[in-house]
């Protein structure tokens, strides 16, 4: 299976998270996509974390559903489930895909409104900017009582620059 690029996911915070332990959680979170696993460090006693971490995953089917879980760290028992969310890259991989290199900075190539298909929470912007296309996401978190995660993706291409997908 060919690889079609290296999708970078900074996982920047958590807001408003469901407090599982005492008074507080001890949020991680893990992102996972066909087989493949990445987790941002456990930020101690914060119901609203800042991991401001960069996870990459490779992509190899864009059709593969992309899920992001928040545990909460549990040194004796099994860690608690915090929340779960998909993100939805179709947009993204749409606007990549229309070659708009060479645009001005800070141009809004498309915005993705939330709906029901979606976890989006607010509306999601893909942005092109320092020569690449990125998009921030305020993801709700799903079969929870409270939470949202923010996140930006980018797609580095397996051709050797930030571009077209060929898909």
């Amino acid at each position: 299976m060919n690889v079609l690029g290296v999708l970078k996911i900074r996982v920047r915070r958590g807001i408003n998270l469901a407090v599982r332990d005492s008074f507080c959680s001890d949020p991680y979170v893990v992102i996972t996509m066909g087989g493949q696993k990445s987790k941002t460090r456990v930020i101690k006693e914060n119901c609203n974390p800042v991991w401001n971490e960069e996870l990459s995953l490779a992509l190899y089917d864009p059709n593969l559903p992309i899920t992001l879980t928040v545990y909460d760290k549990d040194t004796f028992t099994a860690d608690d489930k915090m929340g779960n969310a998909n993100i939805d890259i179709k947009p993204y991989l749409d606007a990549i895909n229309m070659g708009l290199e060479g645009l001005p900075d800070g141009v809004k190539v498309d915005r993705v409104q939330p709906n029901r298909e979606n976890c989006l929470s607010d509306e999601s912007c893909i942005l092109w900017e320092n020569g690449k296309m990125t998009q921030k996401m305020l993801l709700r978190l799903q079969n929870v009582e409270c939470g949202e995660i923010e996140i930006q993706i980018e797609l580095i291409s397996a051709h050797g620059k930030r571009g077209r997908l060929y898909i």
